[in-house]
């Protein structure tokens, strides 16, 4: 469990195949995150990468490596190249919930649609699955590439909807949102709220 705060900003520095050749190939991810470890760290620790929950199975000073299954690549964006992540330590009991409630768990890919400064703050919009579009509403919660973020605007079309997101300032410094792009993909997971009160509707017409 998370909360989509993030605790650092890594690197992927070395990407290698695993398996390569069968059914199964995924990917074998070393990340470089200066201070970011802690001393207890271990090995089996869960580590949410760029908002992907992954299992650390080796520990450098100042590196760890986890193993990505080819499922994890095909339902996930920025876990398959060098380049730098959202990093957060799996929450501990009494640790403080700054974010919402966060599981790791990538739901869908959206695509950035609009990324520019507005004010002070910058105005993030991005385009959201049909499949994910039910679950998203004004002041609702939404982790992209692993930060929790509240939805400002949703608008329906007619293959899915595009949300808008007000970033402040902290945030895309400390964060990989910074380098968003028009076209960029984006991993999302819905608030789990929301899978709850579907599950309990539908119940309902269920005798």
């Amino acid at each position: 469990m998370f909360t989509g705060i993030v605790a650092a900003v890594g690197a992927i520095v070395q990407v290698s195949p695993f398996n390569e050749g069968q059914e199964g190939a995924g990917v074998h991810l070393t990340i470089h995150a200066k201070d970011f470890l802690r001393d207890a760290s271990k090995l089996g620790d869960s580590i949410a990468i760029q908002g992907a929950c992954m299992t650390v199975v080796e520990l450098g000073p100042d590196t760890f490596s986890v193993d990505v299954s080819r499922e994890s690549l095909k339902r996930t964006a920025g876990l398959d190249k060098p380049g730098e992540v959202n990093l957060e330590h799996a929450l501990r009991m009494g640790d403080s919930l700054d974010g919402h409630l966060v599981s790791g768990h990538i739901d869908g890919v959206g695509e950035v649609t609009h990324f520019e400064p507005t004010g002070e703050s910058w105005d993030l919009r991005i385009n959201v699955p049909a499949d994910l579009a039910k679950y998203l509403a004004y002041k609702g919660s939404i982790t992209v590439n692993g930060v929790s973020l509240t939805v400002n605007q949703v608008a329906d079309h007619a293959t899915g909807c595009e949300i808008r997101i007000n970033l402040i300032p902290h945030t895309v410094q400390v964060t990989t949102l910074k380098r968003l792009q028009p076209g960029q993909r984006v991993n999302l997971e819905i608030d789990m709220i929301a899978r709850y009160v579907e599950r309990m509707v539908g119940l309902k017409h269920i005798k």
